[in-house]
């Protein structure tokens, strides 16, 4: 029999040790299956609403609940960082001669810096717990790269709620989290979920350039340009290329126009996720010159370089097609001739483009 004030004197320990480590917010839910978070993700899934993203639908199953991927798992810690910005991310939109980098990919890439601190506090508890009587704790940790439903997770362990942008939304710290989560074996006893705040609020859903919304709560990938920027390898669709605007890699304004990020307080971003100076806004003509190895030396320790040299100059291209910037043109012209077909292809839309600038 497990003995209550045991188990919670030692999560609240460890909602200290959390705070420590650069977290903002931690809470526990229940290894339970969650029927409901299952059918979503499946009817998602089934709708074909993740685009390419094969390794979705590859480990649905293990994604659908917590104790699919680890069976003896009793508990989930979630985590998350603030990474709130000390601007406006929609400041540049109106910027042709610059590019525009999500918030998020500023700074460090956050999967190094959760990762590490999440190794830490599982370092922390393993002893804690043992000491607390606890004996063999096992403990396994994740960011976005294992099949994890991290932000309805964070839901059920009360960090937040999944706003109507599917998003995480914390009352204290807005839309600007990284999350992460601790599975584990010990019997930490659940917070309760949290409840929705979105109300009537439609900003999100107004916001977005690309209308990658079909409902509220509801993402189609496919139209998104986080996914188009970041996950999607061909051609950009012609019909998303104009409103990518000067939008190089992810999407901030479903998250920018959240009314509850008046809340959120740069000041309690973590240190390495403060944005560094080449990326706040940075001159297209800088990018659209990157061979490999440059861009693989410019974005080293950034979480832009996952997606190579090829795609990021692909967007770049379709930000210079909408900058009416015709001094890029010569720039454009170079790539024409390009080794990669998607690159060559993306040249030519945005030299057509500048050429029709008057």
């Amino acid at each position: 029999m497990v003995n209550a004030e045991v188990i919670d004197a030692l999560a609240a320990e460890l909602r200290v040790k959390a705070r420590e480590l650069g977290f903002v917010v931690c809470g526990f839910a229940s290894a339970d299956e969650d029927p409901l978070r299952r059918a979503r993700l499946l009817e998602w899934l089934g709708k074909g609403r993740h685009g390419t993203m094969g390794w979705m639908e590859a480990r649905s199953d293990q994604r659908g609940g917590v104790r699919s991927l680890w069976p003896d798992a009793q508990s989930v810690i979630a985590l998350g960082m603030s990474y709130a910005p000390p601007g406006d991310p929609l400041a540049l939109a109106d910027r042709g001669d610059v590019a525009r980098v999500s918030v998020y990919a500023q700074g460090r890439d956050y999967h190094d810096v959760v990762k590490k601190a999440l190794k830490a506090l599982a370092r922390w508890l393993i002893p804690a717990a043992q000491d607390a009587g606890f004996a063999g704790p096992q403990l396994k940790v994740f960011v976005d790269t294992a099949p994890v439903m991290e932000k309805p997770l964070g839901q059920a362990a009360g960090i937040g709620w999944q706003g109507k942008h599917t998003n995480l939304v914390s009352r204290e710290h807005g839309s600007w989290l990284f999350l992460g989560a601790i599975y584990s074996t010990l019997p930490f006893r659940p917070d309760a979920g949290h409840r929705d705040g979105c109300g009537s609020c439609r900003a999100c859903q107004a916001a977005c350039p690309t209308d990658a919304f079909p409902a509220p709560y509801r993402l189609d990938a496919r139209r998104c340009i986080s996914y188009l920027t970041i996950e999607h390898a061909g051609p950009i669709p012609d019909e998303f290329r104009a409103a990518m605007g000067n939008r190089i890699y992810g999407c901030d304004d479903c998250l920018a126009v959240c009314p509850w990020n008046k809340f959120a307080d740069a000041a309690h971003a973590h240190a390495k996720f403060v944005a560094r100076a080449d990326l706040i806004a940075p001159p297209l003509a800088d990018l659209l010159i990157l061979d490999d190895a440059a861009f693989r030396a410019r974005f080293s320790g950034s979480p832009i370089k996952r997606i190579g040299r090829n795609r990021f100059v692909r967007n770049c291209l379709i930000a210079a097609g909408n900058s009416r910037q015709r001094g890029l043109l010569p720039l454009v012209e170079r790539l024409l001739t390009d080794p990669d077909p998607v690159v060559a292809e993306a040249a030519e839309w945005a030299r057509l483009r500048l050429t029709a600038v008057p």
